[in-house]
């Protein structure tokens, strides 16, 4: 059975809960998305921010893709934050976390 939860009740922080699990997981967001993304690297740096992650789609002739997570509310810094970070790591697609909730099994279960 599956239910919605706030996502902040699964991954306390993104930077230590959220994107390593994503990393692990990143072909559940290829099988929803249709891509196949390889990480290139965490906390790429761009000027004096960090992009959370950074892949390569391996089925858009390894176009880049920068991933940017974020459990609370959208904002103007997040989203001039996404936009630097493509532009200055040339990358032609963007995700980033929308919503801070998400579907989780009871009981809960992730790969490790």
């Amino acid at each position: 059975m599956m239910r919605v939860v706030d996502a902040r009740e699964v991954w306390r922080r993104e930077d230590e809960g959220f994107s390593p699990w994503l990393v692990k997981n990143l072909d559940l967001l290829d099988e929803i998305l249709g891509t196949k993304l390889e990480l290139i690297g965490r906390e790429k740096p761009v000027g004096p921010f960090f992009a959370d992650l950074l892949c390569v789609n391996k089925k858009n002739n390894n176009s880049l893709v920068v991933i940017e997570n974020q459990l609370g509310l959208r904002d103007h810094d997040h989203l001039g934050k996404l936009l630097t970070y493509a532009a200055g790591l040339q990358a032609t697609t963007v995700i980033s976390r929308m919503h801070a909730q998400t579907a989780v099994s009871q009981p809960t279960r992730f790969k490790s």
